[in-house]
């Protein structure tokens, strides 16, 4: 270990927090690119309804969901560095695949394989049979989306592992609320960004260009990413500062491996699983529908001024949930709370703002700002739970064990994200088709209105059960 032996600490765990601050909006940067060009570009030229872009969206949870179950023991398997660099080439790689979709269909309908992307538009629209174009395209992009979700999934479980490196147990959340409010940052990035790419150069090179911002952000983790005890930019004070737990969180067990049959022999492991379950979904949803319900509802286009300035403002407004970081900071440092009683209390105080969505759709009737504002509101309340409920991995679980509940978790939530994208896809179509009434509301603005009172419930049902299984702090030590 070679320190440099000072009074005054150095912060370098900073830098490390915004190499995940930035993987993190690199990774929502990608996700974003198909729900801002599907309804205005894409869909006119495959030929798209609902339920297929539900679909993939679905498909792209489940594979989520699956990939997050084993990218948490892979990342523990390579460790931090190696993980990490793994889980963002694949998913950067993912992301770049989305763009020849098009060539692709063109080659398999026509035999046109080796075309531009402005020939294979050509192509495609001389082929008479639309039902074929639509379901051979919507193939290509679920493998796509495969490739995007398995790499996607080892994000969190590398970024949590690495926060429980670098910080002591009471300022995890506020790192891990930094880190994260990157899914806001490159969620507000995406619509000033995206649509603008996409509408001068074509949707193909919106993917490209996003894509390629992964591989350059492997070139920093590789220089400056080192654990916290080898690296020499951390000197001996921070080092200390960060090991402040470390006579609480040693680990008794001397086998370095983690089965998943042993944690889940925990209702810690349950308790977070439950409460990834139960809302993560929501998250998903605003971020892959929100554009489709302002250009479904009300006529506003992603690529419209107006369009892009509401979902600037809506993830402007997600950017409060930095405060879900400080708030359980303060219960432990200046209420004497434990961890886990602090992270608990402050996500009780986040799961009643996603209520508001209950009124979104009603006051919607006025403006069409009031629903973008509350649901920035919500996205808020997500955000703060979210970076306080994957903290509570780091409170209960020794180090070698983070990145595998993580895992788990992040599986959980990735089927609850199955069920309520694959849900909402099918319920608009029907609404729509059908012109369904429900408490006032008519065709697909009444299936908006019971998504969004679904997605303002579950955070309350999610925080009792997890509060039910693991009522007070008991870390695993057996493990």
């Amino acid at each position: 270990m070679n320190q440099t032996i000072t009074s005054k600490p150095s912060n370098y765990r900073w830098t490390i927090c915004g190499l995940l601050f930035i993987a993190t909006s690199i990774n929502y940067l990608d996700r974003q690119v198909l729900s801002l060009t599907w309804k205005d570009f894409i869909q006119p030229e495959f030929h798209w309804n609902n339920n297929d872009y539900g679909n993939i969206t679905a498909l792209f949870s489940i594979f989520y969901a699956v990939s997050m179950f084993f990218a948490g023991k892979f990342v523990d398997f390579m460790d931090t560095k190696k993980g990490f660099l793994w889980a963002i080439g694949v998913w950067s790689l993912g992301a770049v695949l989305h763009a020849f979709c098009g060539i692709a269909a063109s080659g398999i309908l026509t035999g046109n394989w080796f075309v531009s992307f402005h020939e294979s538009k050509e192509i495609i629209k001389t082929v008479d049979n639309v039902a074929l174009v639509g379901s051979t395209s919507v193939m290509l992009f679920i493998f796509a989306r495969f490739v995007l979700a398995v790499g996607e999934a080892g994000n969190f479980p590398a970024a949590i592992k690495t926060t429980a490196e670098y910080f002591p147990k009471k300022d995890r959340a506020l790192a891990t609320s930094i880190f994260n409010a990157g899914a806001a940052v490159g969620a507000l990035s995406a619509p000033l960004i995206i649509p603008r790419i996409a509408e001068r150069l074509g949707w193909e090179m919106a993917f490209i260009i996003i894509g390629v911002l992964g591989f350059v952000w492997m070139g920093f983790w590789v220089f400056l990413y080192q654990k916290p005890e080898h690296n020499k930019r951390c000197n001996s004070a921070e080092l200390e500062y960060i090991q402040q737990d470390h006579g609480l969180e040693e680990e008794v067990s001397k086998n370095s491996k983690v089965s998943f049959v042993q944690c889940f022999k925990y209702k810690q492991t349950w308790a977070f699983a439950f409460g990834k379950f139960m809302t993560d979904g929501v998250w998903w949803f605003y971020m892959f529908w929100t554009p489709a319900y302002l250009s479904s509802v009300y006529g506003i286009k992603s690529n419209d001024d107006l369009g892009q300035a509401a979902i600037f403002v809506l993830y402007t407004i997600t950017l409060l949930s930095i405060v879900g970081g400080w708030l359980p900071t303060y219960f432990i440092n200046k209420k004497g709370m434990d961890p886990y009683a602090g992270r608990m209390k402050a996500m009780l105080i986040f799961a009643f703002f996603p209520l508001l969505a209950l009124i979104a759709q009603p006051l919607g009737s006025y403006s069409f700002w009031l629903p973008v504002i509350i649901i920035g509101i919500a996205g808020a309340g997500h955000q703060a739970w979210s970076a306080n409920i994957m903290s509570t991995v780091g409170d209960m679980f020794p180090k070698k064990a983070i990145a595998t509940i993580t895992g788990i978790g992040g599986m959980a939530g990735g089927i609850g994200s199955l069920i309520i994208n694959k849900g909402s896809g099918v319920l608009f179509d029907f609404a729509g088709e059908t012109q369904m009434e429900f408490m006032g509301f008519k065709g697909e603005e009444a299936g908006y209105f019971i998504i969004f009172s679904i997605c303002a419930v579950v955070y309350l049902i999610g925080w009792t059960v997890m509060k039910s299984l693991v009522p007070v702090y008991k870390p695993v030590t057996d493990l």
